[in-house]
Formats: C-alpha cells, sequence, structure tokens
C-alpha cells in the first residue's frame, strides 16, 4: 500500500496547531484568572495590612519597662521600622503636630524591628546603640518644647519597642522578617485611624490625629 506523505505532513501540522491552541488558551484562562482575583480581591486585603475603622488592642513594653496598649485612652503615633529606616523614623517624629508636644492625650512610640537571630550580647548592644539615638531625639524634642515654652522634660516622652522576635510586628500584621517601614495612627480606644508604608507629612499626620 502507498503511503500519503502530504496527508501525513498534514496532520502533523494539525497536531502540532491544535497543542499550539491548547497552551494559549491555558495562559490566556490563566492571565483572566489573575485579572479577576486583583479585581474581587483589592490591595486592602494584602496580608500585612490592618484595615483603617478596625479597633486593635495591642500591647508593647519599652525598653525601660514601660506598658502602653493601643486602647489604653491615647491617641498613639507607632512607627514600625528597621534599624536601617531608622532616619525615617526619626523624620516622623520631627514632623508630629504642634498641638500634640507636651499633651499627655497624644503619643508616639517607635518599634525597632530586627531580622535574624541576635545573640544576648547582640542585643544588649543594639539597645545600647537605641539609647544613643533616644538621647539624641529627646535634645531635638526638647528644642520644640522649649520654643513652645512647653515645661515638660522631653525625655519622659520617648518610647522605642525592640521587637527582636517578631512579636510585636505580627500584632501590627507584617509577616516574619518583614523589612516594611510603616506608620500606624491609633485612636483612643484602639481604633486605627490611619497608615502609611512612607513618611507622611505633617498635614497628614494632624489630619489624621485632630
Amino acid at each position: 500500500m502507498e503511503t500519503n506523505g502530504s496527508g501525513e505532513g498534514e496532520s502533523c501540522q494539525c497536531s502540532a496547531f491544535s497543542a499550539f491552541c491548547l497552551l494559549v488558551n491555558v495562559r490566556a484562562l490563566q492571565f483572566f484568572l489573575s485579572v479577576a482575583t486583583a479585581f474581587f480581591f483589592p490591595a486592602t486585603l494584602v496580608r500585612g495590612t490592618l484595615s483603617t475603622g478596625t479597633t486593635y488592642s495591642i500591647s508593647f513594653v519599652d525598653i525601660d519597662g514601660n506598658k502602653f496598649s493601643t486602647a489604653d485612652g491615647h491617641v498613639t503615633i507607632v512607627v514600625l521600622t528597621t534599624p536601617a529606616d531608622r532616619e525615617q523614623a526619626r523624620t516622623v517624629g520631627d514632623r508630629v503636630p504642634d498641638f500634640c508636644l507636651g499633651n499627655p492625650a497624644y503619643r508616639m512610640i517607635t518599634v525597632v524591628h530586627f531580622t535574624g537571630r541576635h545573640t544576648a550580647i547582640g542585643r544588649r548592644v543594639a539597645i545600647a546603640f537605641i539609647r544613643h539615638r533616644m538621647h539624641e531625639a529627646a535634645k531635638r524634642l526638647q528644642a520644640r518644647y522649649d520654643a513652645q515654652k512647653i515645661s515638660r522634660d522631653a525625655k519622659s516622652d520617648i518610647f522605642v519597642v525592640t521587637d527582636f522576635d517578631g512579636t510585636v510586628a505580627s500584632q501590627l500584621d507584617q509577616p516574619a522578617g518583614a523589612i516594611d517601614f510603616c506608620v500606624f495612627i491609633f485612636g483612643r480606644t484602639g481604633e486605627l485611624l490611619a497608615q502609611w508604608h512612607s513618611v507622611p507629612s505633617t498635614t497628614e499626620l494632624a489630619a489624621a490625629m485632630k
């Protein structure tokens, strides 16, 4: 029986074309599903973001042993930073509105989140460095107090929490090892009033805290 070479060629071409079409269709479906997921599940639901308007009772203990909560009757700025982003944390402190200065109803807590493991000696060194930075921050804040004629020791208003194991970061819905810079403002009962993943302006801070 004579073989029809042309027919076999056409058959192979059709099979190859069908496989190509199937591949294109699968990729098109994957793209469609990706777009649909982004549409139906907006960015506000992405892991690592608290929900503005929701109440959170988050507890802190600073390096001096002072205990705080986001729901203890204060308007609280919480800055979550890593040692690498300390200048951004400093800028947030410098941008705190004047009406908050020396006012016991307002406070700012800086949470320094460390990634990786640290020995006991490494932790002591890190805390010593943080205390040095706190002293510098207190001098800048005292200058603002003096300019506003606020007779109060600025050192008593500097609060820093060290987070070596990720416990505090997890309360702020940041996954283990996260290095994101975050700023949160909580109302007197713990309601999240605003949040940023960059340094907010003085105007933005003032609008959220009033």
